[in-house]
């Protein structure tokens, strides 16, 4: 994925808070555990299923600009940054204004408007303040426990092994800011409201249209942006559609060991993640990403 040369965002920021995770993060767990981590687990699910109420404990983290010049740091908000210039365009056409989200870089621990999470929660989106929550481990645990690295895309010298797997790797905050754009949208506050109207296996189902959305709106993303600037390389569709693959529920569940029950799913199987990513890829168009078909009406 090329991604050297463009602007950083000026959205993302650093947290004060921080701390110590008793027992080590993620690092010692199976790798299906990790993709579930680290992808598949918005720690936002039962709030989005209207379980949780935004703003129910913990408050907003002490941050400030994030000045590091580290890669990933670079990366990020090189990241961002595309995503903000993309989603611009789309609500520009829809004669609306897009307002961007923040991205908040913790170390360890972090409070958010939703509550606390660590490290070992994963990349995820608070929409009661319209921020994305990222861990600084959080690419060395997928380029060290999950293997990516420069072999995954035919090379192991040391230039490519920062390269492989930018793309999944930006597949998964591209998918994170696709909340932050349905809490623009109002889906977020729709799927809240009907989820307090229904059962628990009722409620797991709007998750998973929820999630399944976000992952369309990230192929919406990689479409436009490839359009914009030509930044993608060979193998990193691929990528990308792999990395989905492998944190579909039914998968991770059979991964780990447990009982494949559909009711209990919150992100959707592994073909509907393909799917939907893959259709949002193709189209470019958000108009495509329905995946409620009037589940809210």
């Amino acid at each position: 994925m090329k991604w050297q040369g463009r602007r950083g965002s000026t959205n993302v920021r650093s947290s004060k808070g921080g701390g110590k995770v008793i027992g080590g993060g993620i690092g010692g767990i199976i790798i299906a555990g990790i993709l579930w981590l680290v992808f598949g687990v918005n720690p936002m699910t039962a709030l989005q299923t209207g379980q949780v109420i935004a703003g129910g404990s913990g408050g907003e983290a002490s941050t400030e600009p994030a000045t590091e010049t580290d890669r990933d740091t670079q990366f990020v908000k090189v990241v961002l940054a595309d995503t903000e210039e993309v989603w611009h365009q789309v609500f520009n056409e829809a004669g609306s204004t897009y307002q961007e989200p923040s991205l908040i870089l913790f170390n360890g621990q972090v409070s958010s408007a939703c509550g606390s999470a660590s490290a070992a929660t994963g990349p995820f989106y608070c929409p009661g303040d319209q921020t994305v929550y990222l861990d600084t481990s959080f690419f060395v645990e997928m380029r060290q426990n999950l293997g990516i690295t420069g072999d995954q895309q035919g090379s192991g010298s040391e230039d490519n092994q920062g390269k492989a797997g930018d793309f999944a790797q930006a597949y998964v905050i591209a998918h994170e800011v696709g909340h932050h754009v349905q809490t623009l949208l109002g889906i977020t506050q729709q799927v809240n409201e009907a989820g307090r109207q229904v059962t628990r296996a009722q409620a797991n189902k709007l998750s998973v249209l929820q999630e399944l959305q976000a992952d369309c709106f990230a192929g919406v993303w990689a479409q436009r942006n490839q359009e914009r600037v030509q930044f993608l390389e060979a193998g990193d569709i691929d990528e990308a559609i792999n990395a989905a693959g492998q944190i579909g529920d039914d998968r991770l569940a059979k991964a780990s060991g447990g009982e494949v029950v559909p009711d209990n799913f919150t992100h959707g199987t592994s073909q509907q993640r393909i799917q939907w990513f893959t259709r949002g890829l193709e189209s470019g168009n958000i108009q495509s990403c329905d995946t409620f078909s009037g589940a809210l009406s």
